[in-house]
């Protein structure tokens, strides 16, 4: 079992009017019933209200006060004291440390956990909290270590290679932060133990020819014995091999090249 390194950051409370209570839904639907298997249980969290926009923050400095931990992203998060007094949290740039000063603008100084339109940043660069659609804030390119490159510009739009490879074109409007997503180990933990799984809301998963035959298509039988089938089916009943189950592309055409399968050594 390996660990995540806490020693950077703050061993404070959270700020209290940046965060709220937080209902675990234990995978359940609006009438109570199970919608998404082994899920349920878990520690108790307080959720912290990230601001992916900094829309109402355009032009006013703020220092990082703190580092910290979120139990609900794999990124940490940086406390920020801006100059008129108002508090936020927003995702941590790798490399930024406390005491360092960011703002965000439609054009601003080129330096990490800085935010400003794509339009005006230096093709090449590594960017992170990606705006997909002008005014709805950062959208992609969140989690812990990733970061998307700047390939350059085509007319109105910035073309922009996303972690997985593809490459597709945003409107140059669009806002995205300097450099990349802190915590970049964060692939490189081991749970260790199905205790650590279970403090983080999973349940245990079990082979459907473990099970009744009431309860799987693969159920039943004498011990673990095979499924009996020539396909094997999901919980309910349907191909669980072979089936195209992704719906239908709603648009194609802003992306300019798809993402390549990794290749096997």
């Amino acid at each position: 079992m390996t660990i995540a390194d806490f020693s950077g950051l703050s061993k404070q409370r959270p700020e209290r009017s940046l965060v709220h209570g937080k209902k675990r839904l234990s995978g359940r639907d609006g009438k109570g019933r199970v919608s998404i298997r082994h899920r349920g249980g878990g520690h108790k969290q307080l959720y912290r209200e990230v601001d992916f926009k900094q829309f109402n923050k355009s032009g006013v400095p703020g220092t990082v006060k703190a580092l910290e931990y979120d139990p609900n992203r794999s990124a940490r998060i940086a406390l920020i004291y801006y100059v008129d007094g108002r508090k936020a949290y927003l995702l941590a740039a790798e490399g930024l440390k406390v005491g360092d000063q960011i703002v965000c603008g439609s054009r601003t100084k080129v330096k990490v956990g800085n935010r400003m339109e794509l339009q005006h940043i230096p093709v090449g660069y590594r960017i992170f909290n990606v705006e997909m659609q002008i005014g709805r804030g950062g959208q992609v390119v969140r989690s812990a270590g990733t970061s998307a490159t700047l390939v350059g510009f085509d007319g109105d739009y910035a073309i922009i290679q996303l972690p997985s490879t593809e490459i597709r074109k945003v409107r140059k409007e669009c806002s995205a932060t300097i450099g990349t997503v802190s915590n970049p180990e964060h692939n490189l933990i081991t749970i260790g133990k199905a205790g650590r799984m279970r403090w983080m809301g999973r349940r245990p998963q079990v082979l459907g020819k473990s099970m009744n035959a009431v309860d799987h298509p693969h159920g039943g039988g004498e011990g673990h014995a095979p499924i009996g089938l020539k396909a094997p089916k999901t919980p309910w009943g349907k191909k669980a091999l072979g089936v195209k189950t992704r719906r239908k592309r709603k648009s194609t055409e802003l992306i300019v090249r798809r993402r390549t399968r990794k290749k096997k050594k």
